[in-house]
């Protein structure tokens, strides 16, 4: 059986590339080190990142998310379509073929009412399914046949890629837990700590909050692979202290997640031992320009709507000078290192989605911003070095929350729209409160007390439908909805409100990929976000492995049956 890959709104099958005369167990041991121990194997029993990836060396999904965030068939023979027919023409079906000949480890065959049963398992009313919300809508899963599974929703489903596609949506054997349904599911250690799998290893030892250790499985469906024969999974310990095991001592071969000084983690690359690796899925640091008026003279009506406009935030020409004053490089160089990219989109990822209509936001520009001030009319006509906005003083309140990286750019920030005659008064609150939503605090990113703020956000999954819809007109905060609502800069468009129905409503990913771009490019474009920072996770490897393509979609080892140590 081959692999293959397709790529999102593609017809054409590309075969996935494949070591040359390498075996199975050809490359020996190795040791990986999450620094966050897993405490079971089941994953739907944690929705922690450390137990999701650990179990996915041996469960397996349907379909999985490569580096770039395309979908490629893993069990299944394909990614099921409208167009080929695995998709109701009504959107409220998919039905899945399973691969020829796949097998669990013990050497059953994988049927479809394994599917039936991990939905059962998972839909339990008594479970406690950490992983529920991949079935929501999900009024059946049947077997067609042993190797047919039909996933029906309970409405039309644009995008029905839910429901056993990714690592945290794996299928588990139903005959190991057949008495784990419901309130019993905790209750099964030896299959939570050792479950059957169809995947590339099989676990030999499992030491909860410790160590796992695997070896490659025997009745794997492609013969010459996992290279490697058998794996430590060690947990525990500090990202720095990772990072050194992997780079300085070599006793580990692949560490994870290494939030740690970009300097220090480049200057322990520096010594070649390792190779340090990013995944880059949806995190964007990006600047809120608030569209309505913060003066607190406005009192209960401060930036509200029924407060009526910013002074001058409102006008795209002032928010492109204020992002073409900024060297997105130099952000991601003193603060972020490998863990950051320049971005100049709010959905950069996956790369489906990814506009390029704003490439010219990644060369800083102060002279450009200037001139184009000047043409606007908008002048510092009083010499105090601060334009004025027919006749307001550009000086802006720039808050954030209380974090090392964010102080040095709201410093960079400011000194570099000094330049172009815009004031900066600078605040930072502590991220508790901040983030913490409480309605009766003046000082919540919600209620925006404020003319710019800045923080990440991102979605999960690669479908962008519900995160792009964050900036509906009827999304936007206010006292009547206790301040809650995802728009936070008060952006509203009619025409945008039109493009979130128009997606809701299309099920091609060609034409999907089309009308996010669209709505990508109407929100930058307004100048009412800035994007600043493609923000992504960081890893590390031995310079001896090769084949690892890690990705922020799915589990990082997704591919880790295709890593092998070099000759």
């Amino acid at each position: 059986m081959t692999r293959y890959s397709l790529l999102l709104g593609a017809t054409a099958l590309v075969l996935a590339p494949a070591a040359a005369l390498a075996e199975r167990g050809s490359s020996g041991h190795l040791n990986i080190i999450y620094w966050q121990a897993p405490s079971t194997l089941n994953p739907y029993l944690s929705g922690g990142t450390k137990e999701v990836e650990s179990a996915s060396l041996v469960l397996e999904s349907l379909a999985r998310f490569d580096d770039t965030g395309t979908m490629v068939p893993w069990l299944a023979e394909e990614i099921p379509t409208v167009d080929n027919g695995g998709v109701s023409e009504d959107l409220t079906s998919i039905t899945w073929t399973i691969g020829d000949g796949i097998t669990w480890s013990d050497g059953s065959d994988l049927t479809a009412a394994d599917f039936v049963f991990t939905w059962e398992y998972c839909t339990h009313p008594e479970g406690g399914c950490a992983q529920a919300s991949y079935f929501d809508g999900v009024t059946s899963v049947e077997a067609v046949d042993d190797g047919t599974v039909r996933v029906t929703f309970d409405a039309p489903t644009p995008f029905p890629y839910t429901a056993f596609v990714g690592s945290e949506s794996p299928v588990i054997q139903a005959a190991q837990f057949a008495d784990c349904l419901g309130a019993r599911a905790p209750e099964c250690t030896d299959a939570n700590f050792g479950p059957i799998g169809t995947g590339p290893f099989v676990v030999d030892e499992f030491r909860p909050n410790d160590v796992i250790e695997l070896s490659a499985n025997e009745n794997f469906r492609f013969p010459d692979r996992p290279y490697f024969a058998t794996v430590t999974f060690k947990g525990g310990g500090d990202a720095t202290a990772a990072a050194r095991s992997v780079c300085e001592t070599g006793e580990f071969d692949y560490a994870w997640n290494l939030q740690i000084d970009p300097t220090i983690l480049s200057g322990m690359e520096a010594q070649g031992n390792c190779t340090v690796v990013t995944a880059f899925g949806t995190s964007v640091e990006r600047l809120h320009m608030n569209q309505t008026n913060p003066d607190p003279s406005m009192g209960d009506m401060r930036s509200t709507v029924a407060g009526g406009p910013h002074p001058y935030l409102t006008d795209p020409i002032v928010g492109q000078a204020m992002s073409m004053a900024i060297d997105r490089a130099l952000i991601v160089e003193i603060g972020y290192g490998a863990g950051g990219q320049a971005t100049c989109n709010v959905l950069p990822a996956p790369e489906a989605y990814a506009s390029t209509a704003n490439d010219g936001c990644l060369v800083q520009d102060i002279e450009g911003a200037n001139a184009l001030l000047d043409e606007a009319g908008i002048v510092d006509s009083d010499g105090d070095g601060i334009r004025e906005y027919e006749g307001t003083p550009m000086r802006v309140l720039f808050q954030t929350s209380t974090n090392a990286v964010r102080q040095d750019t709201q410093a960079l920030i400011k000194q570099w729209w000094a330049e172009i005659g815009i004031d900066a008064e600078l605040r930072n609150i502590d991220a508790s409160v901040f983030f913490g939503g409480d309605p009766a605090s003046p000082d919540t990113f919600q209620k925006f007390y404020a003319d710019v703020e800045m923080y990440t956000n991102n979605f999960a999954g690669v479908d962008p439908q519900a995160y792009m819809a964050n900036w509906l007109c009827s999304d936007i905060p206010g006292p009547d909805t206790q301040w809650q609502g995802a728009n936070i800069q008060r952006f509203c468009d009619p025409a945008y409100d039109e493009l979130v129905a128009e997606m809701a409503a299309t099920a091609d990913l060609e034409e999907r990929g089309r009308i996010a771009r669209l709505q990508n490019d109407m929100l930058v474009q307004s100048y009412s976000i800035i994007p600043l920072v493609h923000r992504g996770g960081v890893s590390a490897h031995a310079s001896t492995i090769e084949g690892i393509l890690m990705s922020d979609w799915d589990s990082e080892l997704w591919n880790i049956m295709d890593w092998r140590r070099a000759e």
